[in-house]
């Protein structure tokens, strides 16, 4: 008992630390509290996001490999369709196709036809493309804006710090620690919200520019599928041109007997 009770009036003794976190929020009031939540829900939503799309991406991705193996080897294009997922971004665009391929039929200038099936093909793809850069925005926005909802609580902060030093009419560090200790915490907390925001965003952004490409390459190959009649397809090696068979010499005539 006596080790206890010297421990418990060491503890007593020793100076509290009145400076963390949490009394640093709690002194800065409403506006360091808001500050503090905002940039929370901005952290949180950033991570969501990079989460949610880089899943979203991963799958696109994925199901681009089981194409040249799958889909191209069908005997139609409504054949391979039915061999990818049904919420599949390349089976839209091969539905897609089909329907703008229907509908170009009933077109009587042959280019207009063309032209009609390349914008359909062209605007499923900015479709899936608009989907997947869905989210990115927010992502920009709080890379951008964090830093500066940081700098407002740093101004607040600082406010606050000279306001102490005014009512106690000397620059004790005991009135000026609180606020200022503050003030560097919500500078430390807006960085800390936009850097992996910004992080994230060029990470996703790279990946959406590559999917692009795969999708813009395999909407090419959709269109000269359909303008070939099938004949047309990625990769597909020609047949080696058959040999014409050799004529036969003609036979020379027999020497008449005299």
């Amino acid at each position: 008992m006596l080790i206890v009770d010297i421990l418990a009036a060491a503890a007593e003794a020793a100076p509290q630390n009145k400076f963390g976190f949490r009394e640093a929020i709690e002194e800065g009031g409403f506006v360091a509290q808001s500050t503090v939540v905002i940039l929370a829900v901005m952290s949180f939503g950033s991570f969501y996001i990079l989460f949610t799309k880089w899943l979203e991406q991963s799958k696109v991705l994925r199901q681009a490999k089981s194409l040249s193996s799958g889909f191209w080897k069908a005997g139609s294009l409504r054949e391979g369709a039915n061999k990818l997922e049904k919420d599949s971004a390349w089976r839209q665009i091969v539905e897609d196709g089909l329907l703008a391929e229907e509908q170009a039929a009933k077109l009587t200038d042959p280019t207009e036809s063309h032209d009609w099936l390349h914008g359909s093909l062209a605007r499923s793809e900015a479709t899936i493309n608009s989907k997947l850069a869905a989210g990115l925005s927010f992502l920009a926005t709080v890379g951008s804006t964090s830093p500066f909802i940081g700098l407002f609580g740093t101004v607040v902060g600082i406010y606050r710090a000279l306001i102490s030093i005014g009512l106690a009419g000397s620059a004790s560090i005991d009135k000026v620690a609180g606020p200022v200790g503050e003030a560097l915490i919500m500078t430390a907390l807006g960085l800390l919200v936009a850097v992996p925001a910004v992080l994230a965003y060029n990470y996703l952004q790279a990946r959406n520019k590559r999917i692009a490409e795969v999708l813009t390459g395999f909407s090419t190959d959709i269109l000269a599928n359909i303008a070939s009649g099938g004949v047309v397809k990625p990769n597909a090696k020609a047949a080696p041109a058959k040999a014409a068979p050799a004529k036969a010499a003609p036979a020379k005539a027999a020497p008449a007997k005299s």
